[in-house]
This record gives structure tokens, C-alpha cells and sequence, in this order.
């Protein structure tokens, strides 16, 4: 066997791909660890009281640059065990999409923020129960739009007002990946009641992977629509 066919075969075969999509999983999910260390170490010093929801939320400030690099690098990995380089990855992306991304996430965060303290104080409100359905539902579409949102201002370089209509609109475009976002946030959903909040951001790479894996079809409809 010759020395061009060797190099090759080594790393393209599906044990090796598959050890290299668990190797760039475990980094990733490091690198996302690192990024994110200031809410994370913050949260749990937190107590469980109503008063502590816009703080909560505050702490999760770091986590949307740090889970947009992780989705930039898991787009941009390689199936080639032999070029590895997921860390150079997730900071690039993080250097790239830190700025449009916090346009973003910051305002989402804010409306989170006055939806929780809301809900948190509910019984203090004396309005009617349905106004609390009503609340939890705009909740649950807004981390599917932030979903959208992320995605698209990770592996794209638009306006943020374009990203946020771009999200809002692939929301009924792509009916299946919605659903299959809001499989993700279920899960992720239960882990955390189950465990705690940090249990979720333990297993952020994973839910990255599922993340880009529901949004091919907005992906590639971004990629020929509205790129040139």
C-alpha cells in the first residue's frame, strides 16, 4: 500500500470518525465550560427566591457567545482523526460571533428575565391562571426563536435585525426542526429538574450537536436564499 493511500484511509473510517466526533464533543464541551465559568460559578450561589430570577438570568449572560462557538465549532469540524483542531475552532467562532451575538442575546435575556420575575411572582399579582399559560407559552417560543437566532448568527454574518427576522420566520417554515428543537429543550428541561442547572451545561455540547442537527434544512435554506 502506498504512503498517499494510507494517509488516506487513516482517520476516515467510521471508527475513527466516530471517535473523532466524541473527541471534538468532550473539547468543545470544555472550551464551552471555560467560556461560560463566570455565570456558571455565579448560579449556584445563588437561593431560590423569586428576587433572584433577573440575577439567574443575568448569569447566563456568558452562555450565549460561549454556546455560539461551540455551534461554529461543530460546524466546522473534521471527520479526519488526523486534523483535529476543535479548541482553535471554538475560539475563532467565538471571536467572530461575540459581538452579533450578544445583539441578540442580551435583549432576549431581558424579556426572559421580566417573564420569569413575572411567573415568579404570580400568586403576588392577582391576575387570572390562564395569564400564566399565556406566559410560559411565549417563553417556550422565545428560546425556539433564540435557537433559530443562535444558529443563524453563528455560521452567518447578517444584521441582527435580519438575524432576528430570519428566526422568527424559520420558525413555520421548517415545522419539523421546531419540533425537534423542542425535543432539545425538553430534555434539557428535565436533566436540569432532575439534577441541577449545571447539569445542563455539562452536556451543552451534546445539545449543540442536536441543536445544528435539527437546523440543516434552515441551514441550507439560509445558504442558497439569502447568501450570495
Amino acid at each position: 500500500m502506498s504512503e498517499v493511500t494510507a494517509g488516506r484511509r487513516f482517520g476516515q473510517g467510521p471508527l475513527s470518525r466516530a471517535a473523532a466526533l466524541i473527541y471534538t464533543l468532550l473539547v468543545v464541551e470544555g472550551m464551552f465550560l471555560v467560556a461560560a465559568a463566570p455565570g456558571l460559578l455565579a448560579l449556584p450561589l445563588l437561593g431560590l427566591d423569586a428576587s433572584n430570577v433577573p440575577l439567574a438570568v443575568l448569569c447566563a449572560l456568558p452562555a450565549g457567545p460561549a454556546l455560539s462557538a461551540a455551534l461554529y465549532a461543530l460546524r466546522h469540524r473534521s471527520r479526519d482523526l488526523a486534523d483535529l483542531h476543535p479548541a482553535a475552532a471554538f475560539w475563532r467562532g467565538y471571536k467572530a460571533n461575540v459581538r452579533g451575538v450578544l445583539k441578540i442575546w442580551v435583549p432576549w435575556l431581558a424579556g426572559l428575565a421580566v417573564i420569569g420575575t413575572n411567573l415568579a411572582n404570580f400568586a403576588a399579582a392577582g391576575v387570572p391562571g390562564w395569564w400564566a399559560v399565556l406566559l410560559v407559552l411565549v417563553a417556550v417560543a422565545a428560546l425556539l426563536w433564540a435557537a433559530n437566532a443562535l444558529v443563524i448568527s453563528s455560521l452567518f454574518e447578517f444584521r441582527a435585525v435580519d438575524v432576528a427576522r430570519l428566526a422568527t420566520y424559520f420558525l413555520m417554515r421548517h415545522p419539523k426542526a421546531t419540533l425537534g428543537n423542542v425535543s432539545v429543550l425538553v430534555v434539557a428541561a428535565g436533566v436540569t429538574v432532575i439534577a441541577t442547572e449545571l447539569a445542563s451545561a455539562v452536556l451543552a455540547s451534546a445539545f449543540a450537536a442536536a441543536l445544528l442537527w435539527n437546523s440543516r434544512p434552515m441551514i441550507a435554506e439560509v445558504q442558497e436564499e439569502f447568501t450570495a
